[in-house]
């Protein structure tokens, strides 16, 4: 790590800290050559395969434009769609891999999506599973009151 002072090339690490999302370590650094001291915030990298082959980093704010579309209309908060964007990051990364495709990141969304609101779960997985006719949309609904009903006999 560069000094952001001096720019001399090696740093002393003073402390470590977890940060309070445990995803990050904050960390706090001396440069040896001229003492000034700076923090860094360290993450461990996850990258995600487009269709296209291009890796990326994995973008929560993507994740969130995506599903704010499904949402339009819905009684769905911002807060509620960071929260579901940390639930998919979490879960993508408890896989242990260090790249995944987007089909996997889309998989990770569905299941958090319907429990925050049904109606765009419908919206998102007509256009991830690629409906193409209502004989789809049907069946989408059907499972859903199946696993209302299933829920409703186990109360």
């Amino acid at each position: 790590m560069h000094c952001p002072f001096c720019r001399h090339p090696d740093s002393r690490v003073i402390d470590s800290r977890t940060s309070d999302d445990g995803l990050s370590i904050r960390r706090r650094r001396q440069c040896p050559e001229c003492g000034g001291r700076f923090s860094t915030i360290e993450t461990a990298s996850l990258g995600v395969i487009k269709r296209s082959g291009v890796i990326e980093p994995f973008s929560r704010e993507k994740v969130v434009s995506g599903v704010r579309k499904a949402c339009q209309g819905r009684p769905v908060t911002e807060a509620d769609l960071a929260l579901l964007a940390q639930t998919v990051e979490e879960a993508v990364r408890q896989t242990g891999a260090s790249q995944v495709d987007t089909n996997e990141i889309g998989l990770a969304i569905l299941e958090p999506l319907r429990d925050l609101d049904e109606v765009a779960y419908l919206r998102f997985a007509s256009v991830y599973q690629a409906f193409d006719s209502l004989d789809d949309f049907e069946a989408s609904i059907a499972r859903l009151r199946a696993d209302h009903a299933r829920a409703e006999r186990s109360e």
